[in-house]
């Protein structure tokens, strides 16, 4: 019998560019001014990416590797929120119903940011607001995202069968 609700959990992580880099620095779609951007060879939304690799987790289908580097290196396609609308494409008959970030990072400070990158990505992921959540830490300075040298993202996605049967 298929599973009516489905979770699985993405990660990414991505070091800062340096800091004369020209590079932005994008956070859930959103483009984070007055910090460098983070090193790839897209724009390395780790955000994005970590949500990506969920609902490659829910599909079994993986698009942040071969998938991505063939619209990144062949195609020029740098921005992550086609590697997510790729990843969506493979849902079949689930709907993704709720998704929890924790990002892991010195800078920036998450605060002024969240309530516009819980919109991007509820946008993205045609959900509302209230579906997405974000909470950030420092880790108290105990890994290099903690020390501020880049930004480590997990998320969580949960997904629901779109047309399930009422029972008799």
């Amino acid at each position: 019998m298929e599973a009516l609700v489905r979770t699985a959990i993405g990660q990414d992580s991505h070091r800062f560019d340096s800091e004369d880099s020209q590079k932005k620095l994008m956070l859930g779609g959103i483009a984070i001014p007055g910090y460098p951007g983070l090193q790839g060879n897209s724009d390395a939304d780790v955000i994005l990416h970590a949500v990506t690799n969920a609902v490659s987790g829910i599909t079994g289908v993986s698009i942040l590797g071969a998938v991505s580097d063939k619209l990144c290196l062949e195609q020029g396609v740098t921005d992550s929120k086609v590697y997510l609308e790729k990843a969506l494409e493979h849902l079949g008959g689930y709907r993704i119903a709720h998704v929890s970030m924790t990002l892991e990072g010195k800078r920036p400070k998450m605060a002024p940011h969240t309530s516009s990158i819980r919109e991007s990505v509820a946008g993205l992921l045609s959900l509302s607001v209230e579906n997405v959540c974000i909470t950030a830490t420092t880790g108290e300075g105990l890994t290099a995202f903690g020390r501020g040298e880049g930004i480590s993202v997990f998320a969580i996605v949960t997904a629901q069968k779109t047309s399930m049967v009422s029972p008799a």
